[in-house]
């Protein structure tokens, strides 16, 4: 049981930090595009939307290297469950209100059409790698990872 919780941790490491790091690759350069989709929620002041429209992605890709290496895993874990919580009611309260947007989970966002907006699949998603973000939490060893205390715990066999 212990191999097999070393070698999930390592797939979940992979998955969550692939994930934000390919979200946040496909946005740091139009960053004005990663503003447009945070202010389409319609949930901030127009300043603040703008603000983290320019952190996100080098948050994420932060986040998603960190992730990747295993490096304070627990930590950014953590950091990274609570974004996909932020997704999952930003995503959810528009879907709620009524408003027809892209996420902007992947680079664009923005108002669509009307009827073509897709919440299902993002929420979804978003509701897995926040399982993910919670296990790695729980349990941050894995294999290859930098953190010191998983190498620890891997030569002593815990």
């Amino acid at each position: 049981m212990r191999e097999f919780k070393l070698w999930f941790g390592l797939a979940s490491r992979l998955t969550l930090g692939g994930v934000l790091l390919v979200a946040g690759f496909l946005k740091y350069d139009e960053v004005d595009k990663s503003q447009m989709a945070v202010r389409a929620y319609e949930m901030l002041p127009v300043s603040l939307a703008n603000f983290i429209g320019i952190v996100l992605p080098f948050a994420e890709i932060g986040m998603g290297l960190l992730l990747i290496l295993g490096a304070v895993t627990r930590i950014t874990a953590a950091l990274s469950a609570l974004l996909m919580v932020v997704f999952v009611i930003g995503i959810s309260q528009a879907w709620a209100r009524g408003l027809s947007i892209d996420c902007g989970c992947f680079g664009g966002g923005g108002q669509v059409e009307p009827g073509t907006a897709n919440y299902i699949t993002p929420l979804l998603r978003d509701t897995g790698l926040l399982a993910l973000g919670i296990y790695l939490f729980r349990y941050p060893q894995s294999k290859f990872s930098l953190d010191k205390s998983s190498q620890q715990n891997l030569e002593k066999g815990i």
